[in-house]
């Protein structure tokens, strides 16, 4: 039996795709490229790859080959959860970044090791079907031939081109006539299509210990950079166990710190305590709470998540039912409050999703961080800016230091019940993605909303202080009472991509339902 109801309360410009074989992405031209690779007889981790590696090309405004990527994976039986985040250059010590307020956000004091390349070689290796030459084809032909660009990545390029344009090797090869690409306009990107080629026929080797190394850290030298040879060779992806913590009957996995899917888990912790489900879905005394557990959450997250190796308090610590439960008695059911972090006991993003006959599922997260991220191109290679995730505070678990993995944003979710798969799921949009996860959830869980349907709901977002952004569609009547009750309620323009850009693959009976939702150009496929 169904799990959740077949109604769609929201206007929507999708209807979900029902199939054995799914691929859900941002952008169509990378979930049809994923799909190619199935129809080749690949499984759920090639489509994702090819998918993955598509959305280097053809979303430039999110991600590129220098990202970091995250993912979960579902292979039949078990869960894995792979961190392929890299690290800070040996370098950079806090002096080297002494005298600033915060750390740089373009340029090259922002580029940590990137990991996405290596996340490909890991993920195919351990359980890909295919070679890994095959997972470039599309991607390739779309760099050197060109693609045409669709509405909502042209939009991105014309607000971050301008900002752009003087870091070293950015208008060279994002602005080829001085401008931005409109809408429906041909982009080629040669020098891309060349450094996935080098990829393709290395498995990933000439990017760490090859000839792209070499270029990198020749043009970090030249501009002024930390990053090295060295710090590239000694780059490596971690396999670890994802977090799991239960809620209604669900159980929500995330990866563990460095990355932000923990405040999902806190979030939802806290909101344990409350019956959401006797309150309507966008009624004001539902929001409310949730606004308040998902500020308690970031309170903890942004003093407490770092580096693992670094971090202070342990996650489980985090989770504890009982901290949980003592956060939860620090919402005030009437009014809006700024919290501060509690001290538990010791003891910027494409996302997709793919799924197989087989029963594998893929969750998969890469990420430049800032839109087109450091600013920095390197002969096609587009850098992330991931730096810009430690902190200068010296006692701070998170501050920057040599060799250390800096705070993630980037974080793929996966659904499970009684140890069985439920749903493959992401929200990408820097902090909006711990929300939107904990806003999805929620609609699952206590409101048997189907996975389209919350994922077009309209969606709020915790800014700093009491401020909250929400979308166009949340009832006027609702957001009065939150003004009300303290809340600085901002109302977002209709265009705005400021909400997250889900992705979703639930099991079903005999197949898969997948859902890409309106705020993206992306699309649902299968057979």
């Amino acid at each position: 039996m169904t799990p959740f109801d077949w109604t769609f309360p929201y206007p929507s410009q999708r209807m979900p795709v029902l199939a054995k074989n799914i691929v859900a992405t941002s952008q169509p031209l990378a979930a049809q490229a994923g799909l190619r690779m199935m129809l080749k007889g690949g499984n759920a981790v090639d489509a994702a790859l090819a998918a993955a590696i598509t959305l280097t090309v053809v979303e430039p405004t999110s991600n590129g080959i220098g990202s970091d990527a995250f993912a979960i994976l579902w292979d039949g039986d078990r869960l894995h959860g792979l961190n392929a985040s890299g690290r800070s250059p040996a370098a950079w010590t806090p002096d080297r970044f002494r005298g600033r307020s915060a750390m740089p956000d373009t340029g090259w004091d922002s580029v940590t090791v990137p990991g996405a390349v290596s996340a490909w070689a890991a993920l195919s290796g351990r359980f890909g079907k295919l070679p890994f030459a095959d997972l470039f084809e599309p991607a390739i032909r779309y760099a050197s031939d060109g693609y045409m660009v669709s509405p909502v990545i042209s939009r991105l390029w014309a607000r971050q081109g301008p900002l752009l344009k003087d870091v070293p090797g950015f208008a060279e090869h994002f602005l080829p006539r001085g401008r931005a690409p409109r809408t429906g306009e041909r982009f080629i990107a040669p020098a891309h299509a060349r450094a996935l080629e080098r990829i393709a026929e290395t498995k990933g080797e000439a990017f760490y210990r090859g000839d792209i190394a070499g270029k990198l850290a020749a043009h970090a030298r030249e501009h002024g950079g930390a990053l090295t040879t060295a710090d590239l060779a000694a780059h490596a992806v971690d396999w670890v166990e994802p977090l799991a913590h239960g809620y209604r009957g669900l159980t929500l996995h995330e990866i563990p710190p460095n990355g932000q899917g923990i405040a999902a888990q806190i979030a939802l912790g806290i909101l344990e305590g409350f019956d959401l489900a006797a309150l309507p879905a966008d009624s004001a005394d539902s929001l409310h709470l949730q606004i308040e557990a998902m500020k308690l959450a970031f309170a903890d997250v942004y003093e407490h998540v770092s580096d693992a190796d670094t971090m202070r308090v342990k996650p489980a610590d985090l989770l504890d039912r009982e901290y949980l439960r003592a956060r939860g008695r620090h919402v005030d059911l009437k009014r809006a409050r700024t919290p501060r972090h509690g001290v538990p006991g010791r003891g910027g993003t494409v996302y997709l999703t793919a799924a197989d006959e087989s029963g594998m599922m893929v969750s998969y997260i890469q990420s430049n961080y800032a839109g087109f991220g450091s600013g920095v191109v390197v002969d096609g290679v587009s850098l992330q800016n991931r730096g810009y995730g430690f902190v200068l505070r010296p006692d701070h678990a998170n501050v920057v230091a040599p060799r250390k993995r800096p705070f993630h944003t980037i974080i793929p979710a996966f659904v499970t019940r009684e140890g069985r798969p439920v749903m493959s799921y992401g929200v990408m949009g820097g902090s909006m993605q711990a929300q939107g996860h904990a806003q999805i959830m929620l609609r699952l869980a206590d409101h048997r909303q189907n996975p389209q349907a919350a994922a077009d709901a309209p969606r709020w977002r915790v800014d700093q202080g009491l401020t909250v952004n929400f979308e166009q569609g949340v009832p006027a009547e609702t957001l009065a009472e939150l003004r009300r009750r303290g809340h600085a309620v901002v109302r977002a323009e209709a265009t705005s991509t400021d909400f997250g850009r889900a992705q979703l693959i639930h099991r079903m009976e005999d197949g898969y339902l997948g859902a890409s939702e309106r705020r993206a150009d992306g699309q649902a496929v299968g057979f």
